[in-house]
């Protein structure tokens, strides 16, 4: 009998250690594949390795727990460094870097947005090939009191649906553009947009529309973007890098402060979004500490989102706060909401 349990206490430290070493190269795999340069990371299928860098902590964690079962000293070492990686890269998440004072929680709490002073709800919202609920969104700009929307894959049939649900009553002011005449990207205003333009990006990937918002008590108007750059699937990993580096642009342009908006394709662990925000500008999820943001896939039932691959990005001076998501029918994407103050 003592036999017998010892061969099966080894055996079952057997299969715990080699599960452990399985588990390992898996956290291995995504968190040297976090680290690559943009040039490898573009490579086929890396994207989509990378977009999963958070939930590889969890397999360092199981596999550090594995690895001291069945004693497995080398590889619980690795699991740490795995872990140790993890929190060092997503710590940002869960500490506030900036504050967003009282006055602005309250400023966009009232019954209607107020655009006379330097505070404003955002909202973006990939509405997947025009097939989102149009009423939902409009219902979703009141009652979050949304002052700046920002859209990708609209159609002409979906921006006329939401015109017919109301979204002048909120919004009136707004810049549609597309690049193939079929999917465009759109930016909403409460306020008049200036200097409207198609294409702020010069962009491989499709038109990315632009206009200032002049806030009521800030100093400097800002320039909101609605960014969509190139999904990473097969055929189009280089263009999805390139559209990525046509955004990171944008970081040159000294005398225009900046708010982009949209589905980046590419979470902050991808080296290209990171070449984005470069030491210029600060992604609104991050910033805030309030947990991770996950916006992507929100139509997949029993199955949660993985990946924040929206975006609210901010240019410096401008304190994000309350960022969610909210989920819109029809999309496969959740909308991405934020109070942003402007100084």
């Amino acid at each position: 009998m003592g036999k017998k349990r010892h061969i099966l206490h080894g055996f079952t430290r057997f299969v715990c250690g080699l599960i452990a070493w399985v588990c390992l190269l898996a956290a291995l795999l995504g968190t040297v594949s976090r680290q690559l340069p943009e040039e490898l990371q573009s490579l086929p299928y890396v994207p989509v390795v990378v977009a999963f860098t958070p939930w590889f902590a969890l397999l360092g964690l199981v596999a550090l727990v594995l690895a001291l079962a069945s004693r497995k000293w080398i590889a619980a070492l690795l699991s740490l460094l795995c872990l140790g990686l993890q929190g060092w890269w997503q710590y940002s998440y869960f500490v506030p870097q900036n504050h967003l004072d009282d006055a602005a929680v309250q400023a966009v709490s009232g019954n209607r947005a107020n655009t006379g002073d330097g505070y404003a709800r955002v909202m973006t919202a990939n509405v997947y090939k025009g097939r989102a609920s149009a009423k939902a969104i409009v219902e979703a700009v009141r009652d979050q009191r949304v002052e700046v929307l920002a859209m990708q894959e609209t159609t002409s049939p979906f921006i006329h649906a939401l015109k017919a649900e109301g979204i002048n009553d909120y919004l009136p002011y707004f810049q549609v553009a597309s690049s193939d005449h079929k999917y465009g990207n759109a930016l909403f205003s409460a306020t008049p947009l200036d200097s409207p333009n198609d294409d702020d990006v010069d962009s491989s990937a499709s038109f990315m529309p632009g206009g200032t918002v002049s806030f009521g008590s800030a100093k400097t108007p800002i320039r909101f973007v609605s960014v969509h750059t190139t999904s990473p699937k097969p055929g189009y990993w280089g263009k999805w890098r390139t559209s990525l580096d046509e955004v990171a642009a944008l970081r040159s342009h000294k005398d225009t402060k900046y708010v982009l908006m949209g589905d980046f394709n590419a979470t902050t662990d991808h080296t290209p979004f990171r070449n984005v925000l470069g030491t210029r500008f600060h992604d609104a999820a991050q910033s805030a500490g309030r947990g991770f943001v996950f916006s992507w896939p929100a139509d997949i039932p029993h199955f949660p989102k993985f990946a924040g691959i929206d975006h609210i990005v901010l240019d410096q001076g401008i304190v994000a706060g309350q960022v969610g998501t909210l989920p819109i029918p029809g999309s496969d994407h959740a909308a991405l909401l934020a109070t942003i103050a402007v100084q």
